[in-house]
């Protein structure tokens, strides 16, 4: 039995938690992102979830690095109207939907551990379409990040694909392809009503021209400084409504780089860790949650490997710990 007393409407197995660990990071050209999960779990995450929280696990502790997907060589996978590594990555996340979507229909909760944000393509994608079949209705997504990622292919200026999943879950971005992320169907699709940003501080022309034109809720840095994180976690959770499931997605470069410094885009000017902490508690609270991403640890980077390493892996299990039921009293 979990130690939290919040009953979740939306689970059946409230017990049972379902971990997909993602070694991937074709989503960007930064390497170690990969190795993030594989630090999280050496840290003791897994265990503190099972022995702290009450949870059963589900899957093991084995980082899918997803070999027999990726094309053998980069010339086996050419950029596709501007993006960069598309079938790889299109084919991993693809792979992770059927994954989250396993854990998710049977009524579990779903945490997977990234790899860089690209990843969250399959994650919402399996999440969504589980919800819909097993209790009829859409999902919310809580996107906490540095930076929007929700810009389509033709806007990026980079071409690194952990910048455009939600314009391919909104449908923002469309494909008809397969194998470039035409396998992303009706019933896996986010409605833009449904997600809500909070964090933002550094943000692509392009995609502030998208978050006005569909009127997607957003709440920047200065909207948390202006209110308090307390008053805009309130806020997004009523725009999102108390009859809806929640996925929380959670980049680590939301943080202010001094906390969270090990990762591939840091942006000073972030949330504090205890802000951090405070929107993952409050989301368990709404007993609404369904699923949790923690992406882009990167073990590889940072000005003091020892020290910025510890305090990124440190921040990422106390935002994990949080989301699934730890709090301070």
């Amino acid at each position: 039995m979990t130690t939290s007393p919040i009953h979740n409407r939306y689970l059946s197995n409230q017990e049972d938690l379902g971990i997909v660990a993602v070694g991937f990071s074709g989503g960007q050209g930064k390497v170690g992102v990969d190795e993030g999960p594989e630090v999280l779990i050496k840290s003791g995450l897994l265990t503190q979830l099972h022995t702290e929280l009450g949870y059963n696990i589900h899957g093991d502790d084995k980082v899918h690095l997803y070999p027999e997907l990726l094309p053998k060589s980069q010339d086996d996978d050419p950029p596709y109207r501007g993006m960069k590594n598309p079938l790889a990555v299109s084919a991993v996340t693809r792979r992770i939907a059927e994954q989250t979507y396993e854990h998710s229909r049977q009524g579990r909760m779903t945490l997977t551990l990234g790899g860089d944000h690209s990843i969250a393509i399959g994650t919402v994608a399996g999440v969504a379409k589980a919800t819909r079949e097993r209790i009829g209705r859409e999902t919310a997504v809580i996107w906490v990040d540095a930076h929007a990622d929700i810009n389509t292919p033709e806007d990026s200026d980079s071409g690194n694909i952990h910048g455009m999943p939600l314009a391919f879950l909104t449908g923002i971005a469309k494909e008809e392809r397969e194998e470039y992320f035409g396998w992303i169907k009706e019933d896996m699709r986010l409605n833009p009503r449904k997600l809500v940003y909070i964090g933002l501080r550094d943000v692509d022309k392009a995609e502030k021209r998208i978050l006005r034109e569909h009127n997607i809720k957003a709440f920047s840095m200065f909207d948390i400084d202006r209110h308090g994180i307390g008053r805009v976690v309130e806020m997004a959770l009523a725009h999102i409504g108390n009859d809806t499931p929640i996925h929380l997605s959670f980049d680590v470069d939301a943080l202010d780089p001094q906390w969270a410094p090990s990762t591939g885009t840091p942006v000073r000017g972030g949330l504090t860790l205890r802000e951090g902490d405070y929107i993952c508690e409050s989301v368990h609270q709404t007993g609404s949650l369904v699923a949790v991403d923690l992406v882009e640890v990167n073990p590889k980077l940072a000005e003091d490997q020892m020290v910025g390493v510890q305090e990124t892996v440190r921040a990422g299990c106390s935002l994990v710990r949080c989301a699934l039921g730890e709090s301070l009293l």
